[in-house]
């Protein structure tokens, strides 16, 4: 399994049995109510809460009237700091809203959501303070890019036009080398890493119900046409 996961919307119903799996899976709820239980302690995931299962876990569900959740199937080491073995939480507003769009997003086939849906989803589930730095390597040893930071900063910006130069004087780096490191730890060149942290930032608000042209605004579409043919893209 791929580590930063896979997204999927699923609907519970009758108990099939207790099992386990050897990755992480997160239930995050968006109708109904799930009744679990997870190493012999019962909770309850129901609309606008959220479970992390840690692997290895045993664990039952049932759901007598049906529920629907968003489920992360998952081999990243960061949310071993949400399962211990089993975090029941209320989920913050602004996760819950993207568990929404996600959801929404899977249902009619755009590829972004599974692409970055699962590390916004442990970016949003935890303080990024709390987020595990990856193992010490030789790449580790450089100066490191805040990139949750990084993402805010450009969002205050939206308005003004953005260059590769622009970004990596936030970093105290070269263009040339922010343009490397972006390519080497986000796996695409600048501008288009700029270009997709601008769209998911749009797609975010309008999921939360904002007009076409307030979004556009706020985001730095040169219109709202320009941003619908965006969102369309997808």
């Amino acid at each position: 399994m791929d580590t930063t996961g896979s997204l999927s919307l699923r609907r519970y119903g009758a108990s099939l049995g207790s099992h386990s799996h050897g990755h992480f899976q997160v239930l995050l709820g968006l109708a109904g109510a799930l009744d679990l239980e997870v190493d012999g302690r019962g909770m309850r995931v129901a609309i606008g809460g959220g479970c992390v299962i840690a692997p290895g876990a045993h664990h039952d569900f049932e759901a007598s009237g049906g529920s629907l959740c968003l489920v992360l199937d998952s081999s990243d080491m960061g949310w071993a700091h949400c399962a211990a073995p089993a975090l029941q939480t209320a989920l913050p507003p602004p996760t819950l809203t993207l568990a929404r769009y996600l959801a929404s997003a899977l249902q009619q086939g755009r590829p972004l959501a599974q692409a970055h849906g699962p590390a916004l989803l442990l970016e949003a589930w935890l303080p990024s303070s709390r987020i595990p730095a990856p193992a010490e390597d030789a790449s580790a040893r450089r100066r490191a890019i805040d990139w949750p930071a990084l993402r805010q900063w450009a969002a205050r910006h939206w308005h003004q036009p953005l260059s590769v130069a622009d970004m990596a004087q936030q970093v105290h780096l070269s263009p040339s080398q922010f343009a490397a490191r972006c390519r080497a730890e986000q796996g695409q060149g600048a501008m288009a890493w700029l270009r997709s942290q601008r769209l998911g930032h749009a797609q975010l608000l309008r999921a939360g119900g904002m007009a076409v042209a307030e979004v556009a605004r706020r985001t730095g579409y040169r219109s709202p046409s320009a941003l619908t043919a965006a969102l369309r893209r997808g």
